[in-house]
């Protein structure tokens, strides 16, 4: 049997979960208050830290999908998410509007992965 590897586990989730070489990240979020691009460069950055330790990277993603606020921060948060995604890497994606945990996160971006 293929072990199931959790890590940064709290009571209601973990944070990266790895399986027969994919690896699921928890939706992320950035800093409340900040503008959409932001909080993407943010949340990008986290999810760069997170596949390294899960022994993936970005040109890895098999799916990412994004949770929006409201739709208005679609270009924004695009410019940033382009400018992340390695050429020739781009991965399957949906994009939608969603109520987040609280109204100061206007993006909120989960990722599936394969292992290197």
């Amino acid at each position: 049997m293929t072990e199931i590897k959790r890590m940064h586990v709290g009571a209601r989730m973990s944070q990266i979960v790895t399986h027969n070489g994919t690896v699921w990240l928890a939706g992320q979020v950035g800093n409340p208050g900040e503008s959409a691009a932001d909080q993407t460069r943010t949340i990008l950055a986290n999810i760069d830290k997170l596949l390294a330790e899960a022994g993936s990277d970005k040109t890895r993603v098999l799916s990412a999908t994004i949770w929006l606020s409201d739709m208005k921060y679609f270009a924004e948060m695009n410019e940033v998410w382009d400018a992340w995604v390695p050429e020739g890497h781009a991965p399957a994606r949906a994009c939608g509007e969603s109520k987040l945990a609280t109204p100061e996160f206007l993006v909120e971006i989960m990722i599936v992965a394969a292992q290197a």
